[in-house]
């Protein structure tokens, strides 16, 4: 990888991304794609950036032209809630869009993409603990069912155009933000520790027993980059990885900060279309293929996670002005 596109680089996940392939590949060889949403200082101020709506083919192809860009990290995407309230949009990014981005890597020749993939290509009818990598694919949500599409897209273009695509389904993920996350079923796992260290409380929107895998960025960030640097010989699976750091409940969380901030009190008022598509997805998960083809392990798991984000989001609030 030379010069490398990242979409949606003002998301959760492009927004840590960006620096850390910066720092890896020279802050003018790594361009952040935005649309609507504004970047972060840390991605605005430090390297390039170009305005790529991917449902406009003609943006991928000026951006992909303009900074003679070989590898894209194609992170945008509708999440789960947000896609179920506005179908038409998510269709446009999840799949159009999709397939506007490997149309243009295969007709401008790049060598490669990486297509993050989720927990939400699960459904039905599968074993819900340590679910497999390989199992039916039943997802009951349009965000799932776009998931699912790019995973057989990507194989279809590899094996049809001999472009290298590649992804990994993440679970949820677990980061310190600039904005506070409302369009993820797994997003309270992020508003929590605003909760605890602002107010030493907060109310979950999922019930407090609904165990589902997570990771937490860095480790999300390092599993995108590990994947898409490793060796094509090595690899078996190429779009369907599942990868996995810990499983929790919103009350096991609760429990881990409490050993930090001893008063904190979590409650509960259940969003009914949440903890819908949480409880068709799988509690944990089986990620023995990405462990053995690409040497997949985290560095983090729940108690090493709150404290980092614990004073992570302490710093951040302190620094705003009042």
């Amino acid at each position: 990888m030379k010069n490398i596109l990242v979409t949606g680089a003002a998301g959760q996940i492009g927004s840590e991304l960006i620096p850390v392939l910066r720092a890896r590949y020279g802050t003018d060889n790594v361009i952040a794609g935005l649309n609507r949403t504004p970047l972060s200082s840390k991605v605005s101020n430090a390297g390039p950036s170009m305005k790529v709506d991917i449902t406009n083919i003609s943006d991928i192809e000026k951006a992909v032209d303009n900074f003679e860009i070989d590898y894209i990290f194609h992170m945008s995407t509708f999440l789960s809630a947000l896609a179920e309230n506005n179908p038409q949009g998510a269709f446009g990014v999840n799949i159009a869009g999709l397939t506007n981005v490997l149309d243009v890597a295969v007709d401008k020749k790049l060598e490669g993409v990486m297509i993050p993939s989720s927990i939400a290509v699960f459904g039905s009818g599968i074993p819900t603990e340590d679910t497999p990598n390989d199992v039916m694919l039943k997802p009951t949500t349009l965000y799932g069912i776009a998931k699912v599409y790019g995973e057989l897209l990507g194989n279809y273009y590899f094996q049809r155009y001999g472009l290298d695509v590649r992804g990994l389904r993440l679970p949820g993920i677990v980061s310190c933000m600039d904005e506070m996350p409302t369009n993820g079923t797994t997003d309270y796992a992020v508003q929590i520790f605003y909760g605890a260290v602002q107010d030493s409380s907060y109310t979950c929107f999922l019930k407090p027993d609904t165990r589902l895998p997570m990771v937490y960025m860095p480790d999300a960030v390092k599993a995108l980059i590990d994947l898409a640097e490793c060796h094509t010989d090595k690899l078996v699976h190429r779009t369907d990885f599942n990868v996995t750091a810990m499983s929790f409940t919103p009350s096991d969380l609760a429990r881990e900060i409490r050993k930090k901030i001893p008063d904190f009190v979590i409650s509960y008022d259940i969003d009914t279309l949440r903890q819908s598509i949480a409880d068709s997805w799988p509690s944990s998960l089986d990620d023995s293929a990405a462990r053995l083809e690409w040497g997949w392990h985290p560095d983090y798991d729940i108690t090493s996670m709150v404290d980092e984000m614990l004073s992570l989001v302490s710093q951040q609030l302190n620094s705003r002005p009042i």
